[in-house]
């Protein structure tokens, strides 16, 4: 991180322009202007976005609250009623951004709604409450909980455009160091086994990859370069398969064929991580942990040599 270059610092790189968040410059997009209707159309394109990077079946109506709500308060097995919570808050994310529209078209056609109104305060009221149940709510993969991600539409309602962009350069710099430490330590691991050779070079290109997917919107006509890449670098990583020496132990097959899930696993973390723009630090943990006891299950079967 370069101390001398301050947050919210502009460039262009590349003929593109830049913004400098906690040690990475990232592409900059200018916010839209300060509207209703560009709120709205933000909530809506977020609303999408959550539940595309969340488990599936909790996408439940805005007109479904109360059934949801009863289901929820009325099950007692742990497991179903985290389903439950999860299906609720997104009755309640919906019907947010139900009332929001609503909010819209009204000042459309010339009537204004306070922040005080009755609609402005229920609309609060969902999302807060959404937020709160969000904590329960799973990525696709079964990966950890991704409240950041489910907090954004509640951002958006709470602050000013300008404010939310700012917040997620703050979050996608995260995401991009938590890309770079699962990527340096993959490397680091990998690079010192004979069997391995050259998928440090595929993951660092991979790392690099999932930086510009985590920054890019998908409206910016880039995407159609970088997202090849990224897909193509992701298959490459996973069909990787390693060079066994002569005379390779039984114990030691086991520990090139565990090699080869962790590298999946890892591909697959940065992929997620990548999508959703968040860092997701337990999953991040884990995976590290992972990779800390299978170097030193490589080291007592033989696997490892020199350092890359």
């Amino acid at each position: 991180m370069n101390a001398s270059i301050k947050n919210g610092s502009r460039k262009d790189i590349n003929d593109r322009p830049h913004i400098y968040y906690d040690g990475y410059w990232i592409r900059y997009y200018a916010p839209p202007a300060e509207t209703l209707s560009a709120k709205r159309d933000l909530l809506l394109m977020l609303t999408r976005r959550t539940f595309h990077h969340t488990e599936s079946g909790i996408n439940t109506p805005g007109n479904k609250v109360e059934s949801a709500r009863s289901c929820y308060q009325a099950e007692l097995d742990p497991a179903r009623k985290r389903v439950n919570a999860a299906m609720l808050a997104g009755a309640l994310f919906n019907r947010a951004t139900d009332i929001f529209t609503s909010i819209v078209s009204l000042e459309s056609k010339g009537i204004g709604v306070s922040p005080d109104n009755e609609l402005m305060r229920e609309c609060s009221a969902c999302f807060e409450e959404a937020l709160e149940l969000g904590k329960q709510v799973r990525h696709p993969s079964g990966h950890e909980g991704i409240d950041e991600l489910w907090g954004e539409p509640f951002k958006v309602f709470t602050h000013s455009i300008a404010g939310y962009y700012a917040s997620r350069y703050v979050k996608i710099s995260q995401t991009m160091r938590a890309i770079d430490g699962i990527a340096s330590r993959i490397v680091k691991v990998f690079g010192q086994m004979p069997s391995f050779h050259g998928i440090g070079n595929t993951v660092r290109e991979f790392a690099k990859a999932g930086r510009v997917e985590c920054e890019m919107m998908k409206s910016d006509p880039d995407f159609f370069n970088n997202w090849p890449e990224f897909v193509t670098l992701k298959e490459q990583i996973k069909a990787f398969r390693p060079t066994p020496p002569a005379g390779l132990s039984a114990l030691a097959r086991i520990q090139l064929q565990r090699g080869c899930r962790l590298l999946s696993d890892g591909t697959d973390l940065i992929s997620y991580m990548a999508g959703v723009r968040v860092p997701m630090p337990k999953s991040k943990q884990q995976y590290l942990e992972t990779l800390d006891d299978f170097e030193v299950d490589c080291r007592g079967v033989g696997l490892k040599s020199e350092s890359a």
